[in-house]
């Protein structure tokens, strides 16, 4: 059996720093740019306080990166997978993919419904 889910990855399609925020707001204004994870976590420029109240209820802890802020390992998964993608960490460090980006497009924005992909993916992998 594999090693249990200790933490759960959210990786954003998306640059983070000054200039990858301003790239993301101008292309997502545009409709050049797409982050479905970002319309689930973010009403307008701020974090919901659903997604917060959500990442509480999770069994794991939840780390958000953009996509210039990741591993080499989740670079890795992140090209075989496509972005937005929420990877899980396991405890000896290896990685899975725990839910898909056309998963997380098929929430369309609700934190109810990944929260239900989240829940489900752990269930299947395993989580401490």
């Amino acid at each position: 059996m594999s090693e249990p889910v200790v933490e759960v990855v959210g990786v954003y399609n998306a640059d983070g720093g000054v200039l990858g925020e301003i790239a993301y707001v101008l292309g997502h204004a545009m409709g050049s740019t797409d982050c479905s994870l970002c319309d689930v976590t973010h009403g307008g420029i701020r974090r919901r306080p659903a997604w917060d109240e959500m990442v509480g209820r999770l069994p794991v802890p939840v780390r958000l990166a953009h996509r210039n802020e990741t591993t080499e390992g989740e670079k890795d998964l992140i090209e075989a997978t496509g972005l937005p993608v929420l990877i899980g960490k396991r405890r000896d460090g290896s990685l899975t993919t725990l839910v898909p980006p056309l998963t997380i497009a098929a929430a369309e924005g609700s934190v109810d419904a990944l929260e239900a992909s989240i829940r489900e993916a752990l269930d299947d992998e395993g989580a401490v």
